[in-house]
């Protein structure tokens, strides 16, 4: 099997468990969003990726950048609301950073960054602001270090992505809604864990679990990363909450 071969199957693979995870999750991820949002999170998100699913399946020939793309096609289109253009299209700009390269230590960091940077731009949220951001930016600063700094292996790096993304997810629960729909709630929105955050969450948690099939080497079921998050704004560390 040629290293390409292997990203495809490594691409695939890790979409089906996406969706797989996302399908189970969907009740919950609904419940959550009952309480600060439209109640249709968990609906969305496991229609978008089972669709996107669907697609990549047939393209046997596709280059890893390709079926990226393909994947965050179908989600603007599958999706629907805003998770569509935040999940689908940030995906679809970021898979860029695998055209020259496919998937390498280095692009697949460059493809959180570019990620991360598309999904603030698209949804103007900063850390803090009660969404998924607040579980994407620890998660993509901490895998960065763990590469660029630490020098640590992928897979290693990826598991202290995830654990710092399950910090990012508690950290939404005290904390007011300032985006989206959750923020006319004011501060009704304090004592709910943010559904996006959650999704976010699940999300990197299945690719943890196919890189441990694709990528040498052993991590623990939860890694210890830096506390999450890296950015926190002065109001909320003083506790004023806006």
């Amino acid at each position: 099997m040629s290293e390409t071969e292997r990203q495809r199957e490594a691409i695939v693979q890790a979409l089906e468990n996406v969706t797989v995870r996302l399908e189970e999750e969907k009740a919950h991820l609904t419940e959550l969003d009952s309480a600060i949002g439209d109640a249709d999170h968990g609906t969305n998100m496991a229609r978008g990726f089972s669709g996107a699913n669907e697609k990549v399946k047939d393209m046997d020939e596709a280059e890893p950048a390709e079926l990226v793309k393909t994947i965050g096609v179908t989600l603007v289109s599958e999706v629907g609301g805003a998770s569509g253009p935040l999940y689908g299209g940030s995906i679809m700009s970021a898979s860029q950073e695998f055209a020259d390269e496919g998937i390498t230590a280095e692009t697949s960091v460059a493809f959180a960054e570019a990620y991360l940077e598309k999904v603030q731009d698209r949804g103007g949220a900063e850390v803090g602001a009660k969404t998924m951001v607040d579980a994407l930016t620890p998660a993509v600063h901490t895998y960065k270090k763990s590469i660029e700094t630490d020098d640590l292996a992928p897979l290693e790096a990826l598991a202290k992505a995830v654990d710092a993304a399950e910090r990012g997810v508690g950290f939404t629960t005290p904390i007011r809604a300032k985006k989206g729909r959750a923020s006319y709630l004011g501060w009704r929105s304090v004592g709910h864990q943010d559904p996006g955050a959650t999704s976010t969450l699940f999300i990197v948690e299945e690719l943890l679990a196919t890189a441990q099939t694709y990528l040498d080497g052993e991590v623990e079921a939860t890694a210890e990363a830096e506390e999450a998050p890296e950015e926190m704004p002065d109001e909320v560390s003083e506790g004023e909450g806006e």
